[in-house]
């Protein structure tokens, strides 16, 4: 037997008690065609299409098939213990040597619960007590629901891998993560979740971003060295935009807010509280801020700075990031910028000669500002 491997023909069931996988029967078909053609299964898994009983029973005696390899993967049906022979999903291991790639999908009546990532926890217990050493997750850029589960039973996300997987329109983008043996299995870094804020003096709402915001973004019109251009809320690059913020968001490294007017909901400009290294579980994070042209003028980006202060300063305990030191940097001749800082409370620090260059060949400082809690 290859080390590390688990008995062919075996079928090992494994619980902890509120969770149980167990071998696939004749039983599950129907549900197994429900969560094949349930929309989300669809967007993210290469599936037949269509998909029917008939493709159900041919996955079934594939699985049984590996199971008879030695070499082969080993897939288990989820289900509850609670609901013995209720077919919720389908998770596999795919052994390489001491190393094991990991997969699953659920149907739409075990999502929320924690069900996958109990049942992945079971998995990764079980390849480690064979001899395994690491379990590898992958999966299309952008599949949050996967994501957040190998998260949740810490896997460690490593980066993303262009055009590695594809799907029914060719080559996509991958995540990948991984676990190790001696990893807990628990969430090794915070998941940054921005809070709903609201202010009726102001008129604003801080609010986690949309898909749809998309509709209200404007043509950048400010000097290129006021911000990186992959920074910058634009109508064409906003899917792109917001993918990043929300994958840093996942690794806890960024908290970004949508800033909207309060009467329509309308989303006006961004503000967000970031680090370069490690997570905002530390005591000290960068600021920043835009607003798209239409809202300038009008102390959009004062007020929203304003209330991000307070919640990066506001105790843990209340539901605040408990931050000791806020930094930002600027352009010099970004006045717009460099007022909002000075009214937040913000003083200069630090000062980089020529830190740009304009496009008339001379230098243009950065500025460096500091606001302590």
């Amino acid at each position: 037997m290859t080390e590390g491997m688990p008995p062919a023909r075996r079928r090992i069931e494994l619980t902890d008690g509120l969770v149980r996988l167990r071998a696939h029967t004749s039983a599950d078909i129907d549900r197994i065609v429900e969560q094949s053609n349930d929309p989300e299964s669809m967007q993210w898994t290469p599936l037949p299409r269509p998909y029917g009983p008939d493709e159900a029973r041919e996955f079934l005696a594939h699985i049984e098939a590996a199971w008879a390899d030695p070499k082969g993967h080993r897939s288990w049906a989820i289900e509850e213990v609670a609901a013995p022979g209720v077919y919720l999903g389908t998770i596999d291991l795919r052994p390489r040597g001491l190393s094991a790639e990991v997969g699953f999908g659920l149907h739409p009546q075990g999502r929320g619960r924690g069900v996958m990532s109990g049942a992945l926890r079971l998995v990764c217990r079980y390849w480690f007590s064979t001899g395994g050493q690491q379990v590898t997750w992958w999966a299309n850029r952008g599949n949050w629901a996967s994501w957040r589960v190998a998260w949740a039973c810490g896997f460690t996300h490593r980066g993303t891998l262009p055009g590695y997987l594809t799907d029914e329109h060719g080559a996509v983008d991958a995540w990948v993560a991984t676990l190790l043996a001696e990893d807990p299995m628990d969430p090794l870094t915070p998941w940054s979740e921005p809070p709903v804020i609201e202010s009726a003096t102001d008129g604003l709402r801080l609010r986690p971003w949309r898909d749809q915001d998309v509709d209200t973004m404007e043509d950048r019109d400010q000097p290129a060295h006021f911000m990186p251009a992959r920074g910058i809320l634009d109508q064409a690059t906003f899917p792109e935009w917001l993918l990043v913020r929300r994958e840093r968001m996942s690794w806890g490294k960024t908290l970004s807010w949508a800033i909207a007017d309060l009467a329509s909901d309308r989303a006006l400009g961004e503000v967000l509280l970031f680090v370069h290294e490690g997570t905002l579980d530390d005591d000290t994070a960068e600021l920043g801020y835009q607003v798209v042209p239409s809202a300038r003028g009008r102390g959009v980006a004062s007020a929203a700075t304003r209330l991000a202060v307070a919640h990066a300063f506001a105790p843990r305990e209340a539901g605040g990031l408990g931050l000791r030191r806020l930094v930002a940097q600027t352009a010099q001749d970004n006045a717009a910028s460099n007022g909002v800082l000075t009214q937040a409370g913000f003083t200069v620090w630090g000062r980089e000669s020529a830190a740009d260059l304009l496009p008339n060949g001379r230098g243009n400082d950065a500025l460096h500002w500091e606001l302590l809690s």
